[in-house]
């Protein structure tokens, strides 16, 4: 690797707080938009006659693209030195995709600005955490990567009732004008990131890289050959395969139930794991370096076949709702630490955000198959042999994670910037 002969070293590379803050308030207002192009979508669409096959199919067409654009998503990210321009465009395909579900929600069109929604899946994200660690540097990320989830969280619950208040009060249409709107605020903040606080090395994980030519980078094979990133690509596949189906079979079963307030437990399944995600998210930040990274992800792991067995052993529709607060446990840890460990590995390596997309890949498969697989199982053998499976398959996760995934803590002291 080039190095410039310059005396300073990244960690004398400090972002401005007004860059910092910046990103705040991106990650605010960005989930604020995505929460938009969540349930909405379909309930919308249905409102405007549409089938459930057509429904189906554009969700499905979003659905794969963002998994196909996990790859060539991180190749661009290491690649591009403006991660910002990157994830303005990418917010820009999302504005685009709401304009077009507002005012011309032809199947043709929506299959496209759904297709191109899908494909940001693979950029906004990693783009997220290629910024992050390009501002604070691979001792600092923990903290950084748990601010970014409580704000996050908390934009996304801001959003999500003020949709919900704006579909019941006009029309589900309405929602997607706030969706347009909400995007401004999107790139105000992130004009609010300097530049030139991001470093383009340690963005992309060659943190001694200081000059204007691309780093050298590892190469693309090596990637297959870390075996923490294969053991972290296969976990996150296992737990995803079973936590993507848990909430839509828990509603399925509530109103098979017949269960007057399903709406409501419904929404409280939702919102009440975003609650415990904002506020823990800063604290598996911090202990990420206290404690280390393998314990908190057996725990995040760990909460998921827990919660599993609960469900299908205790029906009780409140109960439910009690046992969905494990869901942010899971949420705040997986969230934090996936970012965080993929950049452990990777660290010096130049290839973070191609890393990023293979792991985001293998989550992503698995959620795709997973209410296809689960849906199956609950339709021949009932909503307690299903919850059961999840459990199972979830288990096998949190196995694996203990035999064989190394502890990727960094021997070096934390820097702290938001105390």
């Amino acid at each position: 690797m080039t190095l410039a002969t310059m005396p300073s070293a990244t960690a004398d590379f400090s972002p401005a707080t007004v860059s910092l803050r910046g990103l705040d308030w991106v990650n605010f207002f960005l989930a604020g938009t995505l929460a938009g192009f969540g349930p909405y979508v379909a309930v919308y669409l249905a409102d405007q006659k549409w089938t459930q096959e057509e429904i189906g199919f554009v969700l499905s067409a979003s659905a794969f693209a963002g998994l196909l654009s996990q790859v060539p998503g991180g190749e661009l990210l290491d690649a591009t030195r403006s991660k910002r321009a990157i994830l303005a465009l990418g917010v820009l395909v999302v504005a685009l995709s709401a304009i077009i579900i507002e005012f011309r929600p032809t199947f043709p069109l929506v299959l496209i600005g759904l297709t191109l929604q899908g494909v940001t899946g693979g950029i906004l994200g990693p783009a997220i955490a290629a910024i992050s660690l390009g501002l604070v540097g691979h001792l600092a990320l923990p903290e950084r990567l748990g601010r970014n989830q409580r704000f996050a969280a908390t934009g996304s619950l801001a959003a999500a009732g003020l949709m919900g208040l704006i579909g019941y009060a006009f029309s589900y249409q309405a929602i997607f004008l706030l969706v347009i709107v909400l995007t401004f605020p999107v790139f105000v903040s992130l004009s609010r990131i300097h530049a030139t606080d991001i470093h383009f090395g340690r963005s992309c994980g060659a943190p001694h890289h200081h000059t204007l030519e691309q780093p050298t980078r590892a190469g693309r094979t090596s990637l297959w050959k870390s075996p923490g990133l294969l053991v972290l690509a296969l976990c996150l596949f296992l737990f995803q395969l079973g936590n993507a189906s848990m909430l839509p079979l828990a509603g399925e079963s509530l109103i098979y139930q017949g269960e007057g307030s399903s709406s409501l437990i419904v929404s409280a399944l939702i919102v009440l794991p975003q609650i415990v995600v904002a506020v823990l998210a800063p604290w598996v930040g911090r202990e990420a370096n206290n404690l280390g990274r393998r314990p908190l992800l057996l725990v995040g792991l760990g909460a998921l076949p827990v919660r599993a067995l609960l469900f299908a052993l205790i029906p009780e529709p409140r109960a439910l709702v009690a046992f969905q607060l494990l869901d942010g446990v899971s949420g705040a840890v997986v969230g934090v630490l996936t970012a965080l460990v993929i950049a452990d590995l990777t660290n010096d390596t130049g290839r973070f955000n191609l890393a990023q997309g293979l792991v985001g890949t293998a989550s992503g498969v698995g959620a795709s198959l997973s209410t296809a697989l689960f849906g199956v199982i609950a339709v021949s053998y009932g909503r307690t042999v299903v919850f059961l499976s999840i459990a199972g398959s979830a288990l096998v996760a949190v196995l694996i994670l203990w035999f064989l995934m190394p502890e990727t803590r960094p021997a070096t002291k934390p820097v702290g910037l938001f105390k």
